[in-house]
């Protein structure tokens, strides 16, 4: 590729960058608004009832990677495979998270097109997929922080709530039932599921709890509002640290912002998983990279969740 064709191609990804940056907030507007999408009271019920309801109710949120509502990286797939063997009580559950529309980046949307080619560059192109892969992280993230943003967030995350209501009546959930709901919510799906939380409680008539595994978080008000909040990290998880800086809100000097309030109430409980990078080999979901005690990431991280989930967090924890 010649080296002006290069910079052609930069220049192009950068104006669609800018551009997704500045109508990040509109789709999720424009939902609100009713111009597209249905909310999830509109939505049917599926299910005859035949089989029995499951105890509890597992939603997974993938990072900021994912194109599509079903994980497509091999690490989450796992991930899930593994949850579903560990759990079999519980109804485990993917939604997209970076659109309030349930409308995946490859979808029926203006710029399907670019992304449809971004995925294939990530997927089977080596030159280009640190590129591609980049850009489809940069513009989820765009929608991370419409989450985040105290103007945009409350629709935003309305919005992602109905879209879990939404496969949580599919799946059979009752509403009123008192049947338990959790999140799960890997990287910058830890915001959003954080800040739908906010708005499900009221929805399902039962209170939430949210997993955040290396979350990237805001101090979102759902802080106060959830049952409890587990924060899942790891010391060499540089990303999860920045998040932590990026949100002023989240240090302690701001004894009065929501995530401090609900550290003080003991509704948020950090849980330090080990010497675990984001992703990658070394990231929470490697099958290779092992810890002193022998276990694997992924099977610290899978023992993490499950004890969550069995026990109510009856995992090594420190303060948030």
């Amino acid at each position: 590729m010649r080296l002006l064709d290069v910079w052609m191609l930069v220049g192009l990804a950068f104006l669609a960058l800018l551009l997704a940056g500045a109508l990040a907030p509109l789709e999720a507007l424009g939902w609100w608004a009713g111009w597209y999408g249905r909310r999830a009271e509109e939505q049917p019920v599926h299910g005859d009832g035949s089989a029995p309801a499951p105890r509890h109710f597992i939603v997974f949120l993938s990072g900021i990677h994912s194109v599509t509502g079903h994980a497509f990286a091999r690490r989450e797939v796992v991930l899930m495979e593994r949850l579903r063997e560990r759990l079999p009580d519980s109804r485990i559950l993917e939604v997209f998270p970076y659109s309030v529309t349930n409308n995946a980046l490859t979808g029926e949307r203006a710029f399907a097109r670019f992304w449809r080619w971004a995925l294939r560059m990530k997927l089977s192109n080596r030159a280009l997929a640190n590129m591609a892969g980049m850009l489809i992280n940069l513009r989820n993230l765009w929608q991370v922080a419409v989450s985040a943003d105290r103007r945009y967030g409350p629709v935003y995350n309305h919005g992602s709530a109905e879209l879990i209501v939404e496969a949580l009546l599919a799946a059979g959930y009752v509403p009123a039932s008192g049947t338990r709901v959790t999140l799960i919510g890997y990287s910058g799906g830890g915001q959003i599921a954080l800040g739908a939380a906010g708005h499900l409680d009221d929805i399902l008539g039962t209170p939430i709890d949210v997993i955040a595994l290396g979350g990237v978080m805001a101090s979102d008000p759902a802080a106060l509002q959830v049952r409890h909040l587990y924060y899942l990290y790891g010391d060499r998880d540089g990303i999860q640290r920045a998040g932590f800086a990026m949100f002023a809100g989240r240090w302690p000097l701001l004894r009065y912002s929501p995530w401090n309030q609900a550290r003080a109430k003991g509704l948020i409980t950090a849980v330090r998983l080990g010497p675990m990078k984001h992703t990658g080999r070394d990231g929470y979901l490697s099958t290779t990279a092992r810890l002193p005690d022998g276990r694997s990431h992924l099977d610290a991280t899978v023992d993490a969740i499950a004890s969550i989930v069995e026990h109510g967090g009856a995992v090594e924890a420190e303060a948030a």
